[in-house]
């Protein structure tokens, strides 16, 4: 599985590789929801969240869809811009003035990513203006249990409202810990945008393709990129830009944004931290041997970002919910799903700590 990006006529000068400040925040935000992914930022997680003003943190789970169950385009406004040739800002203020020029239907379907709404590489009606994609996204708001179920219904309702509520959360997470780490992580991002500028001039797009990872490839002759993941994507430069984006909180992430309409974005992570230690062989065995096969391989991509019902699951998959179940019940016998009741509700979750300690390639390929 794969996402690819056509690049045919995609000039040179239309490559940029830009640090992206309101892209490193979204990160800050995904590690603090979910430290699980990031074994490296545990103490610094424990930091903040240790005096992290209680009213801030409460304001932080009731949108935290955006940055916990997926990355939100949200966090990346100027591939939205029409033209496809905007860059990241230098300054988080000049990057939420970006967020100001989207679209209230850009916002929304950005915002609302988590829907799993079909239509995300392809055109297709936006949720403000389809019925049926409208009463989903408050279906599967309500899986999620009554906060996100109140937000969702405001974003729907009030998009303007919910972007000054997200901008002035936003700049109020900066004024109390970001504004800390975007100075010390800023120069590093920085020497790795100037690093991979250099590879661009000097050696070609292959080139620094591979120095991002070896999950990103350069096939020349089709004038395609592919990335390495477990989903399936397509987009294209068209007449617009490529960007990359690096970032030193992200590991293991690697990103593609590849929204029907913006210009693509690949999204790296700078510096990968140790894991733990391995679990016995027993559990090794057992773990394993419920991984080996490739639909419980796409489950536990799923599981390891957000809970999600049967239902959901058999849904996404193209399955019956017996069939979801069985795969279910195997991860869980090897100890590596979660089971919790929200209502009327039973969802499921990947225990990503347990993931990691199967090794990182594997929890890499998941969270790719």
């Amino acid at each position: 599985m794969r996402v690819s990006i056509d690049i045919t006529g995609l000039r040179p000068e239309r490559i940029a590789v830009v640090p992206s400040p309101l892209a490193e925040l979204g990160m800050a935000l995904h590690a603090l929801s979910e430290p699980g992914h990031h074994p490296g930022l545990q103490g610094w997680v424990t930091s903040v969240t240790a005096r992290l003003d209680p009213h801030l943190a409460d304001r932080m789970c009731e949108a935290d869809f955006l940055w916990r169950t997926t990355f939100s385009d949200v966090f990346m406004p100027y591939a939205g811009i029409p033209g496809r040739s905007a860059v990241p800002g230098t300054t988080l203020a000049e990057e939420l003035d970006l967020v100001d020029k989207l679209t209230d239907e850009q916002f929304v379907d950005a915002a609302l990513e988590f829907t799993c709404a079909p239509g995300y590489e392809l055109p297709s009606s936006s949720v403000l203006s389809d019925a049926a994609l409208h009463d989903r996204a408050l279906e599967l708001a309500a899986s999620r249990g009554p906060r996100q179920m109140r937000f969702t219904r405001r974003l729907l309702d009030d998009p303007p409202h919910v972007r000054a509520w997200l901008r002035q959360f936003l700049e109020d997470c900066d004024e109390a810990f970001y504004a800390d780490v975007w100075s010390r992580v800023r120069h590093a991002l920085a020497a790795d945008a100037r690093h991979k500028t250099e590879l661009l001039h000097h050696k070609g797009l292959a080139e620094a393709l591979a120095s991002v990872s070896s999950a990103v490839t350069l096939d020349e002759h089709s004038a395609r990129i592919t990335v390495d993941k477990l989903v399936e994507g397509r987009t294209a430069t068209a007449d617009g830009s490529l960007l990359l984006v690096p970032t030193s909180l992200g590991w293991p992430h690697l990103m593609v944004l590849h929204r029907f309409g913006w210009q693509p974005v690949l999204h790296y992570p700078v510096g990968s931290p140790e894991l733990a230690s391995p679990p016995s062989v027993e559990q090794l065995t057992l773990r394993m041997s419920a991984l080996s096969h490739p639909v419980r391989m796409r489950i536990c991509r799923l599981l390891a970002r957000s809970a999600y019902t049967t239902t959901e699951l058999a849904q996404v998959h193209g399955m019956s919910a017996p069939e979801i179940s069985r795969h279910l019940a195997v991860l869980k016998k090897a100890g590596l799903v979660s089971t919790r009741r929200r209502g009327r509700y039973v969802l499921h979750q990947l225990d990503v700590t347990v993931v990691a300690r199967l090794g990182s390639d594997f929890l890499e390929g998941i969270l790719r």
